[in-house]
């Protein structure tokens, strides 16, 4: 009875990411003159800011570890409620992102720059749950079943993608990730901090129909009607009149055809 706006992606992880781009963003010379930027694509929305990772932190621990580049900024920024609590707003971004039933935002640190990219797509649609359906004999948890369809948009998973988009444990992870190769549809791949998993199930696509070539074509007509002459032949396959006669000598020669009568009473039958 009554509108409701659902946006396109979680207003709050957007405003977290902005904020964060804000207050963690490099504002040294070096990099003066350079934006904030946020880009809108049609599956995602990406949130890049100068300047990578400050400190001890790296993508693998951004939700654990802590360190401010600009601190009076961040106390600023607290006073002024932009930001709640320091630290918690990579953990409000992956939250809202599973609420959303959406994909944990992907971080990509890049020394010189820090990028959030969100996507828009939602992982469990009708199609992907039709999909799982094959793997419904097999002994997985919630949690793996998500991975799988992960896994179908995405060219791997690590430990660290898999405790994002299941709000686990690193050992939970690692069970869960070690329990889907034993199925023999994961195949795990490097080891140690490389270590990741790949899909091993091929879509199943429908076949193309294969399209007859012309000798094919003539030879199903006479098989039907019992014979074809070079008039029959233009018209089946829409050739001209030298294309046709170059067709049907050749089956004739291979002596898959035999030809009968001459000039305009020519016709060629099975031989």
């Amino acid at each position: 009875m009554f509108r409701r706006d659902i946006t396109e992606y979680p207003r709050e992880s957007l405003r977290e990411s902005i904020a964060n781009a804000v207050a963690h963003r490099d504002y040294s010379p070096y990099v003066r003159g350079s934006y904030i930027q946020v880009r809108m694509f049609a599956d995602r929305l990406e949130v890049q800011s100068p300047g990578g990772l400050f400190g001890n932190v790296t993508v693998d621990n951004l939700e654990d570890e802590h360190s401010t580049r600009n601190a009076r900024l961040m106390r600023m920024m607290e006073d002024m409620q932009v930001v709640e609590n320091r630290g918690s707003g990579i953990s409000a971004m992956l939250h809202a992102m599973r609420e959303a039933n959406l994909e944990p935002p992907r971080f990509d640190d890049r020394r010189a720059s820090f990028k959030v990219t969100f996507h828009n797509h939602t992982l469990m649609t009708a199609e992907a749950i039709s999909w799982l359906n094959q793997f419904s004999h097999l002994p997985l948890n919630d949690h793996q079943r998500l991975a799988l369809v992960y896994l179908r948009q995405h060219s791997h998973i690590d430990n660290r993608d898999y405790r994002r988009l299941n709000h686990v444990g690193m050992t939970a992870a690692g069970q869960d990730l070690r329990g889907m190769v034993q199925t023999g549809f994961v195949e795990q791949t490097g080891f140690g901090r490389w270590t990741k998993y790949i899909l091993k199930v091929q879509e199943q696509r429908a076949e193309e129909p294969k399209t007859p070539s012309h000798e094919e074509t003539i030879l199903a007509h006479v098989k039907k009607h019992g014979s074809i002459n070079n008039t029959e032949c233009r018209d089946l396959l829409e050739i001209d009149l030298n294309k046709a006669s170059y067709l049907l000598k050749k089956l004739a020669k291979k002596g898959i055809l035999k030809q009968s009568g001459k000039r305009r009473w020519t016709r060629y039958r099975l031989s």
